[in-house]
């Protein structure tokens, strides 16, 4: 199984870098397949990850890799395009472990937003070393 990520080209958007630094924690770090890079959000809540793909893609699975202390609460995934509109919770644990999220039906689609309310930490910082999404 590889992740759709490391096969597909796409863009993507975040809601904020701590201080701005994108050159130590920016977006680009949650794909890199570094163990000792990652994105770190700045404060403040909600948090987000849009993920834009060019074209639709069945997603059934997706995992995240957070660091523990620093991990969404109160989560969910959107998924749209001009036909879909899609929403489901998850609830991560708060660990430094990979954690995989079955959806309960597969969605095809083009963007996929992961929103994070709130966060373990009591700034609202959200920290992700890894996300990857499945077919």
């Amino acid at each position: 199984m590889t992740c759709l990520l490391e096969q597909y080209k796409f863009e993507c958007r975040v809601s904020s870098v701590l201080n701005k630094n994108n050159k130590s924690y920016g977006k680009n770090y949650m794909f890199d397949n570094c163990p000792e890079t990652c994105w770190n959000s700045d404060a403040g809540t909600p948090q987000w990850i849009i993920i834009n793909f060019e074209q639709e893609y069945e997603v059934s699975l997706f995992e995240i890799e957070f660091q523990g202390g620093f991990v969404g609460r109160d989560c969910h995934l959107e998924v749209g395009n001009k036909e879909t509109n899609f929403y489901e919770s998850f609830y991560p644990e708060d660990t430094n472990a990979m954690q995989s999220f079955h959806l309960k039906n597969p969605i095809k689609a083009k963007t996929f937003k992961f929103v994070f309310n709130e966060s373990t930490d009591f700034f609202g910082r959200i920290v992700i070393y890894k996300l990857c999404l499945y077919s």
